[in-house]
């Protein structure tokens, strides 16, 4: 057992998971990973070179030519590839989507599955994802999975665009995020669930301070006697 926890936070586009994740690991010292950025930069990579969601050979060719990682800039983290800062592209609503396809692929999941579990080994660490508590840390110390009203969703992600000069409209988002739940709910490998184990919270009507503060008496719970 690491002296630091693992600490997973899934749910779908829109939740609050980034904003929350970043919260947590601020409050108590851990790194935070965004995995979702990781699949928006595979599928960022091969949009620019043309390669097909349904091209195994290319996509597995693709995943070993990616050195994908992420450096802190003040209190940021940026997605980089190789020496490539990849941050800002892969937020286009087109990525979204098409990484939401592309997280389908088992060759893809399997490369990132690693990448993720390397980030992962040394413990104080906030994941945030769509299958972190049920397939990449299934004995992760402290699961959460975190859901909102699609109308709510959509409004926070047409606001998250609008605010970084994304053009898009409320109705285009909204259409958009029904398209990748229902992908991500459905896809034969590792469908958007919450594990068994984990702490359902509905955001619907909460805002950021009030699911951070819920969330940390839930992680003080768990971290009491066991971590010293």
């Amino acid at each position: 057992m690491n002296n630091k926890p693992v600490i997973t936070i899934d749910g779908p586009a829109g939740a609050g998971k980034t904003t929350v994740s970043q919260r947590i690991a601020n409050v108590y010292q851990y790194i935070w990973i965004d995995t979702g950025a990781l699949y928006r930069g595979v599928a960022l990579v091969s949009k620019q070179k043309g390669i097909d969601v349904s091209n195994d050979k290319g996509l597995d060719h693709l995943c070993h030519s990616l050195h994908l990682h992420f450096v802190r800039k003040g209190d940021q983290l940026h997605l980089f590839n190789h020496d490539q800062d990849i941050s800002k592209d892969i937020r286009m609503p087109e990525i979204s989507l098409l990484a939401s396809t592309i997280s389908a692929n088992s060759l893809v999941r399997q490369y990132l599955l690693d990448v993720q579990r390397h980030l992962g080994k040394q413990g104080g660490a906030v994941f945030e994802g769509r299958d972190m508590g049920t397939v990449v840390f299934p004995d992760a110390d402290i699961k959460f999975f975190l859901n909102a009203d699609h109308s709510v969703r959509a409004k926070r992600r047409y606001a998250e665009c609008c605010a970084k000069g994304i053009e898009t409209s409320l109705e285009t988002m909204s259409h958009e995020m029904k398209q990748r739940d229902t992908q991500d709910q459905n896809r034969k490998i590792a469908p958007l669930i919450p594990a068994s184990d984990a702490i359902l919270i509905d955001c619907s009507k909460m805002d950021i301070d009030q699911v951070v503060q819920r969330m940390c008496i839930e992680i003080d719970k768990k971290l009491q006697g066991q971590y010293a």
